[in-house]
Protein backbone atom coordinates (compact mmCIF):
# COMPACT_ATOMS: atom_id res chain seq x y z
CA UNK A 1 0.00 0.00 0.00
CA UNK A 2 1.53 3.12 -0.63
CA UNK A 3 1.86 6.15 1.41
CA UNK A 4 0.34 9.49 1.19
CA UNK A 5 3.71 11.09 -0.01
CA UNK A 6 4.12 8.53 -2.84
CA UNK A 7 0.89 9.22 -3.98
CA UNK A 8 1.25 12.62 -4.54
CA UNK A 9 4.62 12.60 -6.09
CA UNK A 10 2.51 10.13 -8.43
CA UNK A 11 0.04 12.23 -9.39
CA UNK A 12 2.67 15.13 -9.82
CA UNK A 13 4.71 12.41 -12.17
CA UNK A 14 1.85 11.65 -13.90
CA UNK A 15 0.36 14.56 -14.72
CA UNK A 16 3.63 15.95 -15.66
CA UNK A 17 4.27 13.26 -18.43
CA UNK A 18 1.45 13.35 -19.75
CA UNK A 19 2.18 16.97 -20.33
CA UNK A 20 5.39 15.80 -22.25
CA UNK A 21 3.30 13.00 -24.31
CA UNK A 22 0.64 15.41 -25.27
CA UNK A 23 3.28 17.71 -26.61
CA UNK A 24 5.19 15.01 -28.56
CA UNK A 25 2.23 13.56 -30.37
CA UNK A 26 0.78 16.35 -31.07
CA UNK A 27 3.43 15.85 -34.51
CA UNK A 28 1.94 12.31 -35.31
CA UNK A 29 -1.29 12.85 -36.11
CA UNK A 30 -3.53 9.91 -35.53
CA UNK A 31 -1.95 8.53 -32.51
CA UNK A 32 -2.97 9.66 -28.91
CA UNK A 33 -0.78 8.54 -25.56
CA UNK A 34 -2.33 8.77 -22.32
CA UNK A 35 -0.68 8.25 -18.94
CA UNK A 36 -3.39 6.08 -16.91
CA UNK A 37 -1.63 5.30 -13.87
CA UNK A 38 2.28 6.03 -11.99
CA UNK A 39 3.05 3.84 -9.13
CA UNK A 40 6.29 5.34 -7.26
CA UNK A 41 8.28 2.80 -5.15
CA UNK A 42 8.83 3.58 -1.52
CA UNK A 43 12.40 5.11 -1.63
CA UNK A 44 10.94 7.52 -4.54
CA UNK A 45 13.98 6.21 -7.26
CA UNK A 46 11.64 4.70 -9.51
CA UNK A 47 8.64 6.01 -11.36
CA UNK A 48 6.34 2.69 -13.05
CA UNK A 49 4.27 4.74 -15.74
CA UNK A 50 1.36 2.79 -17.63
CA UNK A 51 0.71 3.94 -21.28
CA UNK A 52 -2.44 4.03 -23.05
CA UNK A 53 -2.28 4.37 -26.65
CA UNK A 54 -5.27 4.93 -29.56
CA UNK A 55 -5.29 3.81 -32.02
CA UNK A 56 -3.70 0.30 -30.36
CA UNK A 57 -2.53 -1.36 -33.24
CA UNK A 58 0.40 1.34 -32.98
CA UNK A 59 0.58 0.26 -29.06
CA UNK A 60 4.33 -1.69 -29.26
CA UNK A 61 6.08 0.65 -31.61
CA UNK A 62 5.11 3.60 -29.47
CA UNK A 63 6.16 1.86 -26.35
CA UNK A 64 9.44 0.92 -28.06
CA UNK A 65 10.09 4.37 -29.17
CA UNK A 66 9.54 5.45 -25.64
CA UNK A 67 11.78 2.92 -24.27
CA UNK A 68 14.55 4.36 -26.95
CA UNK A 69 13.80 7.88 -25.22
CA UNK A 70 13.57 7.41 -21.84
CA UNK A 71 16.88 9.30 -20.97
CA UNK A 72 15.07 12.74 -22.74
CA UNK A 73 11.80 12.02 -21.35
CA UNK A 74 13.64 11.86 -17.70
CA UNK A 75 15.49 14.65 -18.41
CA UNK A 76 12.62 16.59 -19.87
CA UNK A 77 10.60 15.75 -16.20
CA UNK A 78 13.77 17.06 -14.23
CA UNK A 79 13.15 20.42 -15.60
CA UNK A 80 9.51 20.55 -15.05
CA UNK A 81 9.70 19.23 -11.45
CA UNK A 82 13.09 20.54 -10.56
CA UNK A 83 11.40 22.55 -7.69
CA UNK A 84 9.10 20.09 -6.67
CA UNK A 85 11.20 16.89 -6.62
CA UNK A 86 15.50 16.77 -5.12
CA UNK A 87 15.91 13.36 -7.19
CA UNK A 88 14.11 12.72 -10.78
CA UNK A 89 13.01 8.78 -10.26
CA UNK A 90 14.29 6.21 -13.17
CA UNK A 91 11.33 5.99 -15.21
CA UNK A 92 9.97 2.72 -16.61
CA UNK A 93 7.11 2.53 -19.15
CA UNK A 94 4.50 -0.01 -19.92
CA UNK A 95 1.45 -0.42 -21.66
CA UNK A 96 -1.59 -0.56 -20.38
CA UNK A 97 -4.19 -2.56 -22.20
CA UNK A 98 -7.13 -2.19 -19.61
CA UNK A 99 -9.20 -0.30 -22.43
CA UNK A 100 -8.86 -3.53 -25.05
CA UNK A 101 -9.34 -6.27 -22.25
CA UNK A 102 -12.79 -4.37 -21.37
CA UNK A 103 -13.82 -4.19 -25.14
CA UNK A 104 -12.62 -7.98 -25.52
CA UNK A 105 -15.26 -8.55 -22.43
CA UNK A 106 -18.40 -6.34 -24.03
CA UNK A 107 -18.25 -8.68 -27.01
CA UNK A 108 -18.19 -11.46 -25.48
CA UNK A 109 -21.35 -10.68 -23.40
CA UNK A 110 -22.98 -9.60 -26.28
CA UNK A 111 -22.93 -12.64 -27.73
Amino acid sequence: MQETRQNRIARLLQKELSMIFQSQTRMMHGVMVSVTRCRVSPDLSVCTAYLSVFPSEKGEEIISNVNSNTKTIRYELGTRVRHQLRIIPELRFFIDDSLDYIEHIDELLKK
